[in-house]
């Protein structure tokens, strides 16, 4: 039993998907844009952006600045970094588009994530002592 050509190229579709989203995933902090990305996978920007939200259900800017967000979450709780050393850090050259984003997906501006998990770290070693 043979698959459809449609079908064959619905699946070589989705291994490219896959492995544009591994690149994200990988190369977060370099500059990335969908016009890149798009060459990478011998697509077209458009035909990238809208096949990668219908199987992934957002665009790849938006899955990229997520996967930034994430990464910056976990540097400012380390605590070590500035916001802006950490905007930079993760690949981001705009410190207003980064904190925009940043209150969009976590609900605070990076500023106060940053004091409050200082804080709720804090909490943690006052209450286990160490050795």
């Amino acid at each position: 039993m043979s698959s459809s050509p449609a079908t064959e190229q619905h699946l070589r579709d989705l291994a490219r998907l896959r492995r544009v989203r591994d690149r994200i995933d990988r190369d977060y902090a370099q500059p990335l844009d969908v016009e890149a990305l798009a060459r990478g996978a011998h697509m077209s920007s458009g035909h990238l952006s809208r096949e990668f939200r219908a199987a992934f259900g957002e665009s790849p800017y938006a899955y990229l600045m997520t996967r930034r967000i994430e990464r910056a979450m976990a540097l400012l709780r380390r605590g070590d970094l500035s916001v802006t050393e950490v905007c930079f850090a993760v690949g981001c050259s705009s410190l207003g588009t980064f904190s925009t984003r940043f209150t969009e997906l976590v609900g605070m501006p990076p500023s106060v994530y940053r004091r409050t998990e200082a804080s709720a770290t804090e909490g943690c070693r006052r209450a286990w002592p160490s050795r």
